[in-house]
């Protein structure tokens, strides 16, 4: 199998944008060269990538995992070439906003070997709904949101799945009954403090209705809004919650936090990398954007 790098930054730019004609001009190719590339690359691949439509075109499944597989290290070969041969531009700041609780317990350790190299990085915390307005307003260069926003001129990359996990401390997990709990589902745990980082319980109703088919019937005892307290709440047998396991992995392997049930498929959601399209040119902005995608696949 032969395949160029272009051919791969073609398919990333056309992924992106979802047009050939959009590819060709941020590319500054004809449209011809871009259709021609990306037909060698299905060609190689023995797979169809993109299926066309009146306008634009729409990813098949071979491109969606295929995306995550190549778009870090072109991000990165992009802004390495960029920083070191392009403009001045290439060292001002770039400005990135996320949940305060996946930015300091996994993205400020990932890029910190990038800031000692030189990258001028700025963080903003935040909800979803309000990151992606300030991305919109311009006041932040790249967001990582729990959202997938359907608004014109941004561009979302699947990032990384966060798994839930139902959590109780091992001295509170003793007078829970477990062996009941999937069998009679959520009644058994009526008796016990909810610790939510929310009133409205959004983790865990999504638990809730993807373990046990329902909707919470009971409010929060505590809501603390951050899932660190939450976990903190949960350690010193406050209550049980429902938590992403990223936060929880060292307090899971030292016995500190139980899981109260294993469900086979546990519930998941995606995190996504937002960008403005056509920022990604911007060469420090595609070295973070590559580098986020590298690192979040040995992220657990």
């Amino acid at each position: 199998m032969t395949i160029q790098l272009g051919w791969l930054r073609t398919f990333v730019t056309v992924y992106r944008l979802g047009s050939f004609t959009k590819a060709a001009q941020a590319l500054r190719l004809s449209q011809p060269a871009v259709t021609h590339q990306v037909r060698n690359l299905e060609k190689e691949l023995g797979r169809l990538l993109f299926e066309r439509l009146p306008r634009g075109v729409q990813p098949t499944p071979a491109a969606d995992a295929l995306i995550r597989e190549v778009q870090g290290p072109i991000d990165s070969l992009a802004g390495a070439v960029e920083r070191s041969f392009g403009d001045r531009q290439a060292g001002r700041p770039v400005h990135l906003g996320g949940p305060v609780e996946l930015m300091t317990s996994r993205v400020i350790p990932a890029v910190s070997d990038l800031v000692a190299e030189g990258l001028k990085l700025r963080m903003s915390f935040g909800h979803a709904n309000d990151l992606l307005a300030i991305l919109l307003d311009r006041r932040v260069d790249l967001v990582l949101s729990t959202v997938r926003p359907r608004v014109r001129g941004i561009a979302a990359t699947p990032l990384v799945d966060e798994e839930y996990v139902l959590l109780a401390s091992e001295e509170l997990s003793r007078s829970i009954p477990r062996d009941r709990l999937a069998e009679d589902g959520p009644a058994v745990l009526e008796k016990y403090p909810l610790i939510s980082y929310a009133e409205v319980l959004p983790i865990i109703r999504r638990y809730w209705i993807a373990v046990f088919g329902t909707r919470p019937t009971v409010e929060p005892t505590l809501v603390v809004p951050d899932l660190r307290g939450a976990l903190a709440a949960v350690k010193s047998s406050a209550g049980i919650s429902v938590l992403p396991t990223y936060l929880c992995v060292e307090e899971l392997a030292a016995g500190e936090v139980v899981p109260l049930l294993e469900p086979e498929v546990p519930p998941i959601n995606t995190f996504y990398l937002l960008v403005r399209q056509g920022e990604l040119s911007r060469p420090n902005l595609a070295l973070l954007h590559g580098h986020l995608l590298a690192k979040a696949q040995l992220w657990t």
